[in-house]
C-alpha cells in the first residue's frame, strides 16, 4: 500500500471558551459550519491530510477547553504541540485581553521552538467587533507571531491560515524533512503519537455534529 503520508505533527487550538476554536477546526477539517454552540469538553481531536511545498502532511489538531475548570486537563497537551493557534473573538474584548495569559500558557508548558500564529475569528459580525484588525496586528508583532482575521461562517482565511502554521512548522524542521525528498525516505513523525492514534487522551463531546473519530493505519 502507498504511503498516505509523508510527515505528522500535532497542532493544537488554544483560547477563551466561546471564541469559535471548535467552528474553525470542524470548518478546515470537513468544511462544516454550524451556528449553534456546544462548548467542549476537555479536548477534542480531528486529523486531516495537507500537501505542502510536495510533502504530504498528516496533522493532529487539537480543540481544547477554554473553561478554567479543564486548564489542568488542556495543559498537558502543550508539551507535544509543533504548532499552536492562539484564538480570540473580535467581538470579544476579553478574549482579546486573555490572549497575554495564553501566551504565558504556552510559554511556561510548551516546548522551545512551538511555531504560534495569532487569530481574531469571527470577523464576518463586523458589526459587533471590539478589537480593531490592527490591534491584532499589532499584538503578534510583539509576541513575534503571523496573524490572521478569520471567520468559520465565512470560510475566511480558514485553508490559509492552517496551511501557514503547516508552513512554520515544517521550516522549524527542515533539516528532519530534508530526507522526505528521496523515495527510499522513511516516515517522519514529529509527533509522539499515542499507538492507538484515534483515540482522545481527554474526555470526548460525542455530541458535537461534525465530530467524527478518526482512526489511522501506518502503511
Amino acid at each position: 500500500m502507498a504511503k498516505q503520508y509523508d510527515v505528522l505533527f500535532r497542532l493544537l487550538l488554544i483560547g477563551d471558551s466561546g471564541v469559535g476554536k471548535t467552528c474553525l477546526l470542524c470548518r478546515f477539517t470537513d468544511n462544516e459550519f454550524h451556528s449553534s454552540h456546544i462548548s467542549t469538553i476537555g479536548v477534542d481531536f480531528k486529523m486531516k491530510t495537507i500537501e505542502v511545498d510536495g510533502i504530504k502532511v498528516r496533522i493532529q489538531i487539537w480543540d481544547t477547553a477554554g473553561q478554567e475548570r479543564y486548564q489542568t486537563i488542556t495543559k498537558q497537551y502543550y508539551r507535544r504541540a509543533q504548532g499552536i493557534f492562539l484564538v480570540y473573538d473580535i467581538s470579544s474584548e476579553r478574549s482579546y485581553q486573555h490572549i497575554m495569559k495564553w501566551v504565558s500558557d504556552v510559554d511556561e508548558y510548551a516546548p522551545e521552538g512551538v511555531q504560534k500564529i495569532l487569530i481574531g475569528n469571527k470577523a464576518d459580525e463586523e458589526q459587533k467587533r471590539q478589537v480593531g484588525r490592527e490591534q491584532g496586528q499589532q499584538l503578534a508583532k510583539e509576541y513575534g507571531m503571523d496573524f490572521y482575521e478569520t471567520s468559520a461562517c465565512t470560510n475566511l482565511n480558514i485553508k490559509e491560515s492552517f496551511t501557514r502554521l503547516t508552513e512554520l512548522v515544517l521550516q522549524a524542521h527542515r533539516k528532519e524533512l530534508e530526507g522526505l525528498r528521496t523515495p527510499a525516505s522513511n516516515e517522519l513523525a514529529l509527533a509522539e503519537m499515542e499507538e492507538d492514534e484515534g483515540k482522545p487522551e481527554g474526555p470526548e463531546n460525542s455530541s458535537k455534529t461534525c465530530w467524527r473519530t478518526v482512526r489511522m493505519r501506518r502503511s
